[in-house]
């Protein structure tokens, strides 16, 4: 009968949290007339790096009308501080 608490105790702890943050930070265009904006998103844990964080923010700006350009870095919560004035009303919109 303890043992069940115990299990319970150890399966959580290894799970860990049930996801990290990943963001990224990017430059993105519309054109006629042209318009450039920088931006932070989040972006899901798999696709935590540069390329793979692309490919993910590429469809969501191509579907509201604007072209990715760049992603700059992929970043945790800690960088969002530093970041959120730069990219105004682009922070976490897309």
């Amino acid at each position: 009968m303890t043992r069940t608490p115990l299990i319970i105790a150890f399966v959580m702890a290894l799970a860990g949290p049930a996801s990290a943050e990943c963001y990224a930070d990017y430059k993105a265009k519309q054109d006629a007339p042209l318009r450039l904006h920088y931006g932070v998103a989040q972006v899901s844990d798999a696709n935590c790096s540069r390329g793979k964080a692309e490919a993910e923010l590429r469809g969501r700006l191509s579907s509201a009308g604007w072209t990715l350009l760049n992603v700059l870095t992929t970043f945790g919560p800690e960088g969002l501080g530093e970041r959120q004035a730069s990219a105004g009303e682009y922070f976490l919109r897309y």
